[in-house]
């Protein structure tokens, strides 16, 4: 077994090994996207990673190189790509990154790719990408298929209960809240400022969006709920039952068929 899961670590000929032998390949995808003042701005990619790493372990697989910068942030989800420092990719390079990735991974040998999402405005453009990509590659006739996932889907209702106990304010507004920081705290504990949390009320914005931005909507913080509640055990928590249920559910998928006689 090599020495680590990470591909940028391997030397090539451990890669080409693994891939050969039919590890599936992990591709994290995040975003330098501000998370208030207690967060840093690489939250998304670092959380996608270690959630890539777990899964890698569990299904024997290959975590990529992250696809670092995401798609624009948005008011309503994000707090909006008018807040310093978050630095975004337009949709047609997104969609083309994630078309390319797909094409060197297959060139590469592999048949069963993951592209594991930690920022949500990204996943509509990555769709694209992979389905024009394994379009092709099916017109080739190769069997290179892919799974497209955002971690927090897999977070179970009893461990929202649990953690939030009753003030879950809803995936919409978690933004460098209570999920995104006890994960943090847990992982990056040296990247985590507590004392740094704006305990604001969750963001009331409008259901709809409106263009040019109004700053006005987003909360000071940047951050689309508050933070205080967010806790080292409440992110071990999570990342031990979320990596469980990653692995459960899409690891039968990842297994390459064998060649029948």
């Amino acid at each position: 077994m090599p020495s680590t899961v990470f591909m940028e670590e391997l030397d090539a000929f451990t890669y080409r090994d693994a891939i050969a032998a039919g590890a599936p390949v992990i591709i994290p995808v995040g975003s330098v996207e501000q998370h208030g003042p207690h967060l840093p701005l690489n939250t998304d990619v670092v959380l996608a990673k270690a959630m890539s790493r777990r899964l890698a372990e569990a299904v024997d697989g290959i975590v990529a190189a992250p696809i670092v910068y995401g798609y624009k942030s948005q008011q309503r989800s994000g707090g909006g790509n008018h807040l310093g420092g978050t630095t975004s990719l337009d949709a047609a390079t997104l969609i083309s990154i994630a078309r390319t990735l797909t094409l060197e991974f297959a060139r590469h040998g592999a048949r069963r790719l993951v592209f594991l999402n930690g920022h949500f405005e990204n996943y509509q453009f990555l769709y694209e990408g992979v389905e024009q990509a394994t379009t092709e590659l099916t017109q080739r006739g190769q069997d290179v298929s892919a799974i497209l996932l955002s971690y927090w889907d897999f977070v179970d209702e009893d461990t929202i209960e649990e953690i939030y106990r009753g003030a879950f304010p809803g995936w919409d507004v978690e933004h460098g809240g209570v999920l995104e920081t006890s994960l943090m705290l847990h992982l990056y504990p040296e990247l985590v400022r507590l004392d740094r949390v704006m305990d604001l009320p969750a963001a009331q914005l409008p259901r709809y969006d409106t263009l040019p931005v109004r700053a006005d909507l987003t909360p000071a913080s940047g951050c689309l709920s508050s933070a205080v509640a967010a806790s080292e055990q409440a992110g071990r928590l999570l990342l031990e039952r979320t990596s469980a249920a990653l692995a459960a559910s899409i690891g039968p998928e990842l297994k390459v068929p064998t060649p029948q006689p």
